[in-house]
C-alpha cells in the first residue's frame, strides 16, 4: 500500500497504485476494482482508489493529428502541457485549459475542466468528439455524442467512474501566436467586480482576482483580468511567436510552518498585489500564455505553503440570480475569519455538458483554506449558503463536503447512477470520492 492524496494534500490514505503498460493490463486492474489517476491535480479524493489506484500517465502517446482541421487522437495520459508545448508552435492550442497545465487529459475530461472561457466556450469536454472507455464490465466502447451517447456524457464530469478513460479524439484551436493580449480592470468593491465581469462577457477570457481578505466598503474588492489571443502583428518586434515553456523557476522545498498564512501577511500580500494590479488598470498590454493562464505553475510544489496537513479548496458555483447577496455574505465570513487564501478567484460560468459537469450560468468563487482549527464546520456553514442559492461544489476540487450537499447541488445524479450501472454493474470502479458521496453505504 502506498499513502496518496490530492493536490490539496488531504486526505492522505492507503492504496495500491497500479502502473499498467497496456490497455490489457488496464483491464485487468479495473476487474480487480480500482479507479484511474491521472497526474494527481484533483485537489482530495476523486483520484484515489477504494482499494487500488490506477496510474495512467505511462499513456502518453499522441496517436494522430490533423493540421488541416486540428483535430487530435491521443492517449488518455498526455498532459495539456506536452499538447501546448507540442502544438503551440505549430499554430494549436487546447480550447480549455484549468489553472495548471499539469493536468492529464484523461483528467481534465474527468472533472470536465473549466477555463476563463466557459461563459462562451464550454468546457474541456465541449471539445472532445469521442472516448475510448474500459467499462467495469470489461468491455472496451468508443462513445461519442452520437455512439453510446448516454456513457459519453455521463464520463464527461463523471469523475472516472463509469470506466477508464483510454484514448481520446478531441479538437484544438488555431492561433497565430502563444500570446494574450491582456486589459486590466480595477474593481472597488464585489458589485463593481461584477459589473465588470457581466461586462466584459464579449471576451474570450475574463476572470477576477478577489482580495479576500478586504471588508466594508472594499468587501470584494478585485483585479479583473479579460484576454483574447494576440495576432502576430500585436507582438513587440523581434518576439518569438510562441513563448517558450519553461519548468518551475522556483519551488517550495519544505512544507512551511502553519503560522506562515495568518491574518497579517494575507492582508500584506493582497494589499501589494492589488496595489500593483491597480496601476497598471485600463491598459492593455500582451503577455505570455503563460503567466496569464497558469500563475501558480511558474512555483514547483505551491501546495506545501499551507503545511503538512495540507489544505482544502472550496470552489462554489451559483446561479446568477441572486449570486450578489450570497457571494457578498461568504465574502463577509471569510475576511472576518481572518485565514483565507491569498489566491481566490471569481469567474463567470455557462452551461455544463455532462450530467455532473460543475459548471452552471452564474459565478464560481474559489478559496483555499489551509487544514486547522474548525475550518470543516465553518466550510459546512458555507456550503449551506451555497445550497440555499441552487448552487453546488466543484467534484474535483472538494474533499469533504457531505452527502446530503452534493446530492441537492447535482439533480440528474440518479440519471447518472443508472447509467453508472448500466456499465458497471458489479460496482468494480469505486474511488474514496464515491464511498463517501455516491456508493451504497
Amino acid at each position: 500500500m502506498t499513502l496518496v492524496s490530492g493536490w490539496g494534500r488531504f486526505p492522505v490514505v492507503d492504496s495500491d497504485v497500479l502502473r499498467p503498460r497496456s490497455f490489457e493490463a488496464v483491464g485487468e486492474a479495473v476487474a480487480a476494482g480500482s479507479v484511474a489517476r491521472g497526474n494527481g491535480r484533483a485537489y482530495g479524493d476523486a483520484a484515489i482508489g477504494a482499494v487500488r489506484t490506477i496510474g495512467m500517465t505511462g499513456f502518453d502517446r499522441i496517436r494522430w493529428f490533423d493540421p488541416a482541421t486540428g483535430r487530435i487522437r491521443l492517449e488518455a495520459g498526455v498532459l495539456l502541457a506536452d499538447l501546448i508545448d507540442t502544438f503551440g508552435p505549430r499554430g494549436f492550442l487546447p480550447f480549455v485549459v484549468p489553472g495548471t497545465r499539469f493536468v492529464s487529459v484523461g483528467g481534465a475530461i474527468a472533472a470536465d475542466v473549466h477555463g476563463k472561457n466557459h461563459h462562451c466556450e464550454g468546457g474541456f469536454g465541449r471539445h472532445v468528439e469521442s472516448i475510448l472507455l474500459r467499462t467495469g464490465q470489461g468491455e472496451t466502447i468508443e462513445i461519442s455524442r452520437e455512439q453510446n451517447s448516454d456513457a459519453f456524457f455521463a464520463t464527461v464530469g463523471g469523475m472516472g467512474l463509469t470506466g477508464v478513460i483510454l484514448e481520446a479524439t478531441m479538437r484544438l484551436r488555431p492561433v497565430e501566436t502563444g500570446w494574450i493580449r491582456e486589459r486590466v480592470i480595477s474593481a472597488s468593491d464585489l458589485d463593481a467586480a461584477m459589473r465588470a465581469l457581466d461586462a466584459g462577457d464579449a471576451a474570450t477570457y475574463s476572470v477576477a482576482w478577489i482580495d479576500c481578505a478586504a471588508r466594508g466598503q472594499n468587501l470584494g474588492r478585485s483585479l479583473i483580468y479579460l484576454g483574447e489571443h494576440a495576432a502576430t502583428g500585436e507582438l513587440a518586434d523581434g518576439a518569438d511567436a510562441f513563448p517558450p515553456g519553461k519548468k518551475p523557476g522556483l519551488s517550495v522545498p519544505i512544507d512551511l510552518p502553519s503560522m506562515t498564512l495568518n491574518r497579517t501577511s494575507i492582508r500584506a500580500f493582497n494589499e501589494l498585489y492589488y496595489r500593483m494590479g491597480a496601476r497598471r488598470a485600463g491598459t492593455s498590454h500582451v503577455v505570455s500564455l503563460y503567466p496569464y493562464f497558469f500563475p501558480l505553475d511558474a512555483i514547483a510544489d505551491w501546495n506545501r505553503i499551507y503545511g503538512r496537513r495540507g489544505f482544502l479548496q472550496h470552489q462554489c458555483v451559483i446561479p446568477q440570480d441572486g449570486a450578489r447577496a450570497v457571494l457578498g455574505e461568504i465574502l463577509d465570513r471569510v475576511a472576518r475569519r481572518g485565514d483565507a487564501s491569498f489566491l481566490a478567484v471569481l469567474k463567470k460560468l455557462g452551461q455544463g455538458d455532462g450530467l455532473l459537469s460543475f459548471p452552471l450560468p452564474g459565478y464560481t468563487l474559489a478559496l483555499d483554506f489551509p487544514v486547522k482549527g474548525d475550518i470543516l464546520n465553518f466550510l459546512d456553514e458555507i456550503d449551506r449558503l451555497v445550497v440555499a442559492a441552487g448552487g453546488r461544489l466543484y467534484l474535483a476540487k472538494d474533499a469533504r463536503q457531505s452527502r446530503a450537499t452534493f446530492e441537492a447541488g447535482y439533480p440528474a445524479l440518479s440519471r447518472f447512477n443508472a447509467i453508472r450501472k448500466a456499465l458497471d454493474p458489479d460496482g468494480v470502479i469505486r474511488s474514496k470520492l464515491s464511498q463517501r458521496l455516491f456508493d451504497e453505504v
